[in-house]
């Protein structure tokens, strides 16, 4: 296991890449990790840390002088888009280097994606058809786990999404030519996250009278499912500029679609902090089209309740989408995303889709869901202690195999998944 050495760049927020940095040194494996902040120096303790405090116009030939100087032979990164990462890993595939990618998981709340080469709109699956898949699974045992309701480990998320982003603020004299892969500073996003923990309980009131008004109207609905315009799925993986352009989208064409005693419902993702006017933007919107008595705004909060009533659900290419196909809805979705298959996504005009949508074909879609579970979805989470130990427990063993799980899955040689469960 000598040979295997690894170079970690940003990871979640919190200890989950020092903990499997950890277990990698374990295997035989050598590590070191480049820090860009001093969030990435405080949750790598110990040794192999290298820190980058240059100008990110000098990432490209530092990155390259290092997967050369320490023979690299493994990338390891949270997410393949932010620009730091999307040159290590043009430059790792130049040199043949293996590129491992973690994401939340396409399947949450209780699986997170393990990836090689890219994720989302960059992941294998994108080229993966249905009946590849299902001819893989024959192979296998099919035993479909209940799809959960919530997050599992929002709480954790949080904290140390908090904690990370006060380290990056008290360390911008350390590391004075940090700069984040989102539009706005390390204090904007500090305040913006602080301001959110404060206001909780008032936006826990409001989502319940909010939920309340929607569960006993006595109305059909639809549910548009929001995400975060800064999350790279949406900035780099749809065709909107801004989530404002899907809102106008969507109102508009429920105006012109949708029966007339009918309403729609808009969901806020749960980690939204205000950063974007949603509800403002909505409300002009509904005035606009003449519906503003038929649309609703929930800000964050479970979806499964929402959706287990909605007639249809919207999203641009949210990975909560899945929990619509999970139980049925007809989705519609936009851009890039590794379930939009045919089988069971709606291509109709979104008008068109409000009125009649199609039903989608379940079958299929748990057939995909099956493949997902038996390959890059694994049990547990980035952020708190129980979800981490049940990941570390299979993902290590799975980036020193020689297959990534797609292939060995689609070849056979794939190992039998543990049945593993997180115990609340």
């Amino acid at each position: 296991m000598s040979d295997r050495r690894f170079l970690f760049l940003q990871g979640p927020h919190g200890p989950w890449f020092h903990r499997l940095g950890r277990m990698l040194r374990a295997a035989g494996a050598q590590v070191w990790r480049v820090g860009f902040n001093l969030g990435d120096r405080m949750f790598w303790r110990g040794k192999g840390y290298i820190p980058f405090r240059e100008s990110h116009d000098l990432w490209p030939a530092t990155c390259a002088a290092l997967l050369d100087r320490l023979r690299i032979t493994d990338l390891v990164l949270y997410g393949d888009t932010r620009p730091i990462h999307a040159e290590a890993v043009r430059l790792a595939r130049a040199r043949g280097i293996t590129v491992h990618v973690f994401e939340e998981g396409y399947l949450r709340p209780y699986w997170v994606s393990y990836e090689r080469g890219g994720s989302n709109g960059h992941s294998r699956l994108m080229q993966l058809t249905l009946p590849e898949m299902q001819a893989a699974l024959d192979r296998v045992d099919r035993d479909l786990p209940d799809s959960p309701g919530t997050w599992g480990d929002m709480r954790q998320h949080m904290f140390w999404g908090a904690i990370y982003h006060a380290f990056v603020a008290l360390g911008r004299r350390a590391y004075r030519n940090f700069r984040p892969h989102r539009a706005l500073t390390v204090g904007q996003e500090f305040r913006l996250h602080l301001r959110r923990f404060f206001l909780m309980p008032l936006y826990r009131v409001e989502r319940r009278l909010a939920t309340l008004r929607i569960r006993h109207g006595g109305f059909p609905y639809h549910l548009a499912i929001l995400q975060l315009e800064h999350d790279a799925s949406f900035r780099d993986h749809s065709p909107f500029a801004s989530m404002t352009d899907f809102l106008a989208l969507v109102v508009e064409s429920f105006a012109r679609g949708a029966p007339p005693h009918h309403h729609l419902v808009f969901k806020a993702h749960p980690l939204e902090d205000g950063r974007v006017p949603l509800l403002p933007e909505i409300r002009r919107l509904a005035r606009l089209h003449g519906i503003d008595a038929r649309v609703h705004f929930v800000r964050g909060g479970k979806l499964a309740g929402l959706l287990a009533e909605a007639r249809t659900a919207v999203t641009v290419n949210s990975t909560a989408g899945q929990q619509a196909l999970w139980r049925g809805v007809p989705l519609r979705s936009f851009g890039a995303a590794v379930y939009a298959k045919p089988e069971f996504i709606s291509s109709q005009p979104l008008a068109e889709f409000f009125a009649a949508p199609n039903r989608p074909d379940t079958r299929a879609y748990r057939d995909y869901r099956q493949f997902l579970l038996e390959t890059s979805q694994l049990v547990g989470g980035f952020y708190s202690a129980n979800g981490r130990r049940y990941l570390l427990r299979q993902v290590v063993d799975l980036m020193l195999a020689s297959d990534d799980p797609y292939q060995a899955l689609l070849s056979g040689s794939a190992a039998p998944r543990q049945n593993l469960r997180l115990v609340r």
